[in-house]
């Protein structure tokens, strides 16, 4: 069965006249959607985890089936991939080897000499992606201003490379202390090594992280050697099959920032890969939040393997330098490895449609953070699986119509799901499946909800104000319920919501950000010597930017400085208002440090002399406005339900007979009182009692709690 047509708003509507196609490849389902003639058309497949490509083209075959279009008619295709996620998580990279300076191959093992939860004294310390015994020093060094204090000896490299030889190294990590002031002994000793071993792929960390803190260069370097290999092989096979078909367009990458890139950067720096699918469900909730004159909302992206949540704030995302995967604790920082690229701050748990449940040793219910993803896949899928999970718990209440999940792709089966629910949950704890269903479902929503909170009181938020943005398969199921227990009184569903971080990417610019640790002091600052770096550096991005971005795109150039007290271990981002710095400008940097060193601590340090750690300069196309604004509502109308549905209902512990609309049939200022489900082919949203929603000018549904409705753009 063919997904649906909806009509076309937003900034993509400015590339009318092109045909541009976006896939998401997420751990369950990969999402397709194509723009053309002012219509977008949207399917979801189940993914293909042996072979990522394979699901990329079944979904880029089926919009194009159902836009009557051949694939030479697509003029930009945008990817957005889990393989760098997926390898690194579970541990599925290259085998990896570490060349460091004599004396430091353990950094990565010894990491910041920290305890990440100091009286556990079980604590386990994440397991390095590199053994020790891949680890080799090599006698070099050079000192903190980059001059060389012992030369590189080149004969150490080469019976280092016949070591790596023997034993079956397929990638490299070259990581030398303060080769961000002067990579000369990594570029030579790459240089030796790829002569030497001409199959093995090369990482050196004056590329993928020129920045000082040698344990977090160290653990990216090794991070991108390791999935470098699978990345580009998938990435050149989706290419090959990408010609073979037709689509003979250019390809682009979404990063973890929000922005997009070559397919020959991605595949060289695939580390920059690692948060593509939810940094595009993040640009979308930027969008949304301009659509609607939002300035203060929460996205929430709840897919078949996790959910994402995100702060936007006046219409920009949350932003960070790192990121770390592979937690031993879900919610505890430094409990992971560290990555340092540019990423968009989000928190991201285990918490998805193929989420499984199960009581443990205490009684107690847990959900995740095991998936049963798309192979076999929830036990109502009918495909071999067998555990119970939160699309097992749907389908029991009541909430997903089996003819219609995923377009009709998935045949649901209600009695496979009870009879899971009814072994893992119901049974142990002496209820009735239906109960086991609900406690599955309040018990995810919960940690959703508490991860939120958490990610909130890290960054200062008060959660209340924001209005929440749910998109994702799963997120307008839940969107609601988890509103409710975070005090957020409005929820808006987009057009296209289940497809919603391949939507995002096209609203994404082309970008690259350059970055250069050079310390200066702010009372001694040479301004030539840093604007020497400052051009270079704008030099590298506008070239990357150039070779990615369609001919006479206008660009775009941000610069920041990393900035700190002397003596403080962490810095905080100063933007600068220009690309040079001037002798005026370099003296008001200490000022422009304190404005953003007071917004985020409300104070600052009197007389402790400011320095300056990292620069960095971003290039980018300009980003597309959002529109103009929605215009006056019209009257409010109720529209007439398509058929009624029985809803399990915790209240009554019964089902309960309750309205369904289809939403293609839902004009503008249609309003709904709750308990109501929306239903299309790819999700349905839950509108619980005490809840209203209406269809606003962008067919957008908006959920407010009854009695707390907010005028447009309230929370400004």
């Amino acid at each position: 069965m063919a997904s649906r047509q909806f009509s076309q708003h937003g900034a993509a509507a400015e590339s009318a006249g092109r045909v541009l196609l976006a896939v998401d490849i997420g751990g369950s389902f990969t999402d397709a959607v194509l723009m053309a003639d002012g219509k977008m058309h949207t399917t979801k497949v189940l993914t293909t985890p042996a072979q990522p490509e394979l699901g990329v083209m079944q979904g880029a075959r089926e919009v194009l089936d159902q836009a009557g279009l051949h694939p030479s008619d697509v003029a930009l295709f945008i990817l957005g991939t889990t393989l760098a996620t997926n390898a690194l998580i579970e541990r599925k990279g290259a085998r990896t080897a570490l060349l460091t300076t004599e004396g430091f191959r353990d950094v990565v093992e010894i990491g910041q000499e920290n305890r990440y939860a100091q009286y556990d004294i079980f604590l386990e310390k994440p397991v390095p992606l590199v053994p020790r015994d891949l680890r080799f020093g090599i006698p070099e060094r050079m000192d903190v201003h980059g001059r060389a204090l012992l030369p590189l000896d080149e004969d150490a490299v080469r019976h280092t490379a016949g070591l790596l030889r023997e034993a079956g190294i397929e990638s490299v990590a070259i990581s030398f202390l303060h080769s961000y002031v002067n990579p000369a002994h990594e570029a030579r000793a790459a240089a030796i090594l790829a002569e030497a071993l001409p199959q093995a792929w090369i990482t050196v960390s004056a590329d993928v992280c020129p920045e000082v803190r040698e344990y977090e260069r160290t653990s990216t370097a090794c991070a991108n050697a390791y999935v470098q290999p699978v990345v580009a092989r998938s990435l050149r096979e989706l290419e090959r099959l990408m010609r073979e078909a037709r689509l003979a367009c250019p390809i682009y990458l979404m990063t973890s920032g929000g922005s997009l890139t070559s397919l020959e950067l991605g595949a060289r720096q695939p580390v920059k890969l690692v948060e593509s699918g939810p940094a595009g469900g993040a640009i979308l909730g930027r969008q949304v939040a301009e659509h609607c004159g939002e300035r203060h909302v929460l996205s929430y992206d709840m897919g078949g393997t996790t959910a994402k949540i995100c702060f936007i704030d006046d219409y920009t995302p949350q932003l960070s330098r790192s990121f770390e995967f592979g937690r031993m604790y879900r919610f505890l920082k430094g409990s992971g490895l560290p990555i340092r690229i540019p990423v968009i701050e989000m928190v991201e748990i285990g918490a998805g449609g193929g989420s499984m449940a199960h009581v443990d040793a205490l009684g107690r219910v847990q959900v995740g953070p095991d998936s049963a993803t798309s192979d076999p896949g929830p036990a109502c899928f009918g495909r071999g699986g067998t555990r119970s999970t939160v699309t097992d718990a749907n389908c029991m209440l009541g909430l997903l119509d089996p003819s219609r999940f995923a377009a009709g792709k998935v045949a649901l089966a209600p009695d496979a799901a009870r009879a899971a629910i009814a072994r893992d949950v119901a049974g142990p704890l002496g209820m009735n499946p239906e109960m086991g269903a609900l406690a599955i479902s309040e018990i995810v929503a919960e940690n959703m909800a508490g991860a939120a909170r958490v990610h909130g009181i890290e960054l200062g938020k008060d959660i209340e104000r924001y209005t929440m943005i749910a998109f994702g398969g799963a997120a307008p199921l839940h969107a609601a319920q988890m509103a409710s227990k975070l005090g957020i009184d409005r929820v808006i569903v987009p057009v296209a919501a289940s497809v919603g971080s391949a939507l995002g990417f096209l609203w994404a610019p082309v970008a690259y950000q350059a970055l250069r640790s050079f310390y200066q002091a702010a009372e001694s600052l040479d301004p030539a010597a840093v604007n020497l770096i400052l051009a270079g550096m704008r030099e590298e991005a506008s070239a990357a930017v150039r070779a990615a971005a369609p001919k006479g795109s206008r660009l775009e150039t941000r610069c920041v400085a990393y900035m700190r007290y002397r003596g403080q271990g962490h810095e905080i981002p100063v933007a600068l208002p220009a690309a040079r710095l001037t002798e005026a400008l370099a003296a008001r940097l200490p000022k422009l440090f304190e404005r953003e060193y007071r917004k985020l601590y409300d104070r600052v340090i009197p007389g402790v002399p400011v320095e300056i750690l990292t620069w960095t300069v971003t290039v980018s196309t300009r980003r597309a406005a959002a529109g103009d604004p929605p215009r006056r509502a019209a009257p409010a109308r109720k529209p007439v339900p398509k058929a009624r549905r029985p809803v399990f209902d915790m209240a009554r512990a019964r089902a309960v007979d309750i309205p369904a609309y289809d939403r293609l049939d839902l004009a503008e200022s249609d309003h709904i009182e709750g308990p109501a489900l929306i239903v299309e082919d790819q999700t349905t949203t839950v509108v619980p009692a005490g809840f209203t929603a209406r269809v606003d000018a962008r067919h957008y549904l908006v959920l407010d709690r009854r009695g707390r409705t907010r005028t447009q753009g309230g929370n400004a």
